[in-house]
């Protein structure tokens, strides 16, 4: 058959993203994958190097998604399907463009791991994001803020005269538009995707890209690269050199044969062809190959400890089989970014399909002939020149204008593009795509004010890119300027100055809570945490003043505010301040398992340990649990001497 392009729906059991926090995020990020000072001056100087250039202070503009919950009911995902002969290539636009399924026809075999439910959970950068498939992180250390959110996707024309699939969005992280081109050619077992990042900017611009492929895990996978070292992470935040395959008394390319969660980076040799495979007891599996530009090779694995399994069964259905990642990236390691100069671009080809070699080889004992093994077999199904040949050929097709339109994203993009004139052949950011989040910032370029709100609701998103701090700077100062002026200052690293602004709109705000908020965020991070605790529970009860419904924006930042200030009010030792936060909050928001888990420390705070331990027999779920947080058995350990039950136990390092 033909390659086929067409749209359908997919229904899976999910739970809803639910709204963004509305409050900006204005604190350093709380990413694991950072390593001391002492750690990097051991490195290589070019790793160093790039792991210490521009690492991102906060998540401005993005705005957290933490307001899913663990209820799912069956819903309808729009999905774009392309297929041919041999494979059939499931992508979700509408979630970050992620390829949910890779099916290959022939042998009925899913070469993914298809997560069988959509569930949010706290790991990207922005927090929602879930596991299974194919996604494309772009930005900054860790899971893409695009995770959750919509892409443009439209059908262009392919190399070889057919279709293919077009996703393109603008990274607001990094201020750089991407595209993302899925061909898979009428008689081929490998789906070409072609990825370009551009800087149309004047100033170089530090970028990130990661291409993270889920696969089943079993007892018996193994996972091959062509690597005999490989850098390794563990959620100790520490980088070292180790031995490939075997390390410890154990073959950790078996992922199942390592007991906590672990990154993998392997040592490519730049002259060698880069790939990563994942192979079952049968030497069959996926494979993975690229041009040279992506030079970087990872596993991540869960291991077998309690602590990794309980996050596997926490985000999908308990009785699945567990997954690891493969993947591949612009550096050696996730931990760095590349510099990427104005008015240049990144492009490369990446090739994913089905790979099977000789199992006795593939699972031997020789590690230089599994390699080659699989070496062997990659040439046999997609030479090093076809996927070189693959990529000329798709280069001139990037700047190929979109056909029939599949998806939208977001208009944060339009937004650029109007206010820089940037020509981006290929990725048209529609005018038509504006809508209500950008109205504002429109008026702001096209009138030089920003104009106040038509009813009372909370800020929208502020924008923190240097043009539009220098036109905050020039409009009239009414005070949600100075607010999202001192948003964009903050971010800067304009401190003093930041406070400023805030502390001039606080003096005329008829809505004071945002401003407060802000200013408790700087008393926090400048060491005050009394005068944080009195801002937030001034801004707390504002709020509670200025709500006027029980509506998604207002239950959002009420339950965003209360959770911040029971915090600093618990820091500050303060827990009467504090019960009297959590006592306000709505009894359905209450229940949810962040509060359950803040009801627990304010029991401990007030001297109540046999309650707070009660909160925890009772049973709760903390649905935005952040990857590495240690905060349940932390408060457990608080409450009790017993052991940690498993419902609790989200370790990801060894203890002690």
């Amino acid at each position: 058959m033909a390659t086929t392009v067409r749209r359908t729906v997919l229904t899976l059991p999910a739970a809803p993203v639910g709204p963004p926090n509305p409050l900006p995020a204005l604190r350093p990020l709380d990413e694991m994958h950072a390593i001391d000072e002492r750690t990097r001056a051991e490195l290589p100087r070019e790793m160093a190097r790039q792991i210490g250039y521009e690492p991102l202070r906060t998540l401005l503009p993005v705005r957290v998604l933490d307001g899913y919950g663990r209820d799912r009911a069956a819903a309808d995902l729009d999905v774009i399907v392309i297929e041919n002969d041999h494979l059939r290539a499931t992508v979700l636009p509408g979630l970050g463009g992620r390829i949910h399924s890779l099916h290959h026809k022939p042998t009925g075999r899913e070469l993914l791991y298809r997560n069988p439910v959509f569930q949010p959970a706290d790991f990207a950068l922005n927090g929602a994001w879930y596991s299974g498939g194919i996604e494309w992180n772009i930005g900054a250390t860790g899971h893409t803020t695009l995770s959750c959110a919509p892409l443009h996707a439209a059908v262009v024309p392919a190399p070889d005269g057919g279709e293919m699939v077009r996703l393109w969005e603008w990274e607001r992280l990094r201020d750089l538009p991407f595209q993302v081109d899925l061909w898979l050619p009428a008689d081929s077992a490998f789906l070409h995707v072609g990825v370009r990042i551009r800087n149309p900017h004047e100033k170089p611009a530090p970028v990130y890209w990661w291409s993270n492929i889920a696969v089943e895990e079993h007892a018996t996978t193994r996972v091959l690269a062509p690597a005999d070292e490989a850098w390794h992470f563990g959620y100790e935040r520490s980088l070292r050199r180790v031995p490939v395959p075997e390390h410890r008394g154990a073959d950790r390319t078996y992922p199942l044969r390592s007991e906590y969660p672990a990154d993998y980076f392997y040592e490519v040799p730049p002259e060698t062809r880069k790939w990563i495979a994942s192979l079952d007891a049968a030497g069959q599996g996926l494979v993975q190959t690229s041009t040279d530009t992506l030079r970087g090779r990872k596993l991540f694995l869960w291991g077998s400890g309690r602590g990794g399994r309980r996050w596997q069964q926490w985000l999908t259905e308990p009785g699945t089989p567990g997954y690891a990642e493969i993947q591949a990236g612009l550096a050696r390691t996730q931990l760095e970014h590349v510099r990427l100069d104005g008015g240049e671009e990144f492009s490369r080809l990446e090739s994913y399909g089905p790979l099977a070699a000789d199992p006795g080889t593939v699972h031997g004992e020789d590690w230089g002939a599994a390699r080659a093994e699989v070496e062997a077999r990659l040439a046999d199904a997609l030479p090093r020149e076809a996927v070189d040949a693959a990529y000329e050929a798709w280069l001139p097709c990037a700047d190929a204008e979109p056909g029939t339109r599949l998806a939208l994203g977001s208009g944060w993009g339009a937004l650029e593009v109007q206010r820089g004139g940037h020509k981006l052949p290929g990725t048209p950011f529609d005018e038509s795509t504006l809508g209500e989040e950008q109205a504002p910032w429109r008026e702001l370029l096209t009138s030089g004010v920003l104009p106040e709100p038509r009813r009372v609701a909370p800020p929208g998103p502020s924008l923190v890119a240097p043009h539009w701090r220098d036109m905050l700077e020039t409009a009239p100062a009414d005070p949600l300027t100075e607010y999202h002026l001192g948003v964009a200052q903050w971010h800067a690293g304009d401190l003093a100055q930041a406070v400023r602004s805030w502390e001039r709109g606080l003096a005329l705000a008829p809505s004071r809570w945002p401003l407060l908020r802000c200013l408790a965020v700087a008393d926090q991070e400048g060491g005050n945490g009394q005068r944080a605790a009195d801002r937030y529970l001034e801004a707390f009860d504002d709020l509670c003043q200025e709500r006027r419904d029980d509506g998604e924006a207002w239950t959002a930042v009420l339950a965003a505010l209360a959770r911040e200030a029971i915090d600093a009010l618990l820091a500050a030792d303060r827990p009467a301040d504090a019960r009297s936060v959590w006592s306000r909050l709505r009894p359905a928001v209450r229940q949810r398992g962040r509060f359950r888990l803040a009801e627990a420390r304010l029991l401990l705070a007030e001297g109540r340990p046999r309650e707070a331990r009660a909160v925890f027999d009772e049973g709760f779920e903390v649905a935005d649990l952040r990857e590495g947080a240690e905060i349940l058995n932390e408060v457990w350990a608080a409450t009790t001497d017993d052991p940690l039950p498993d419902a609790y136990e989200y370790r990801m390092r060894p203890q002690g």
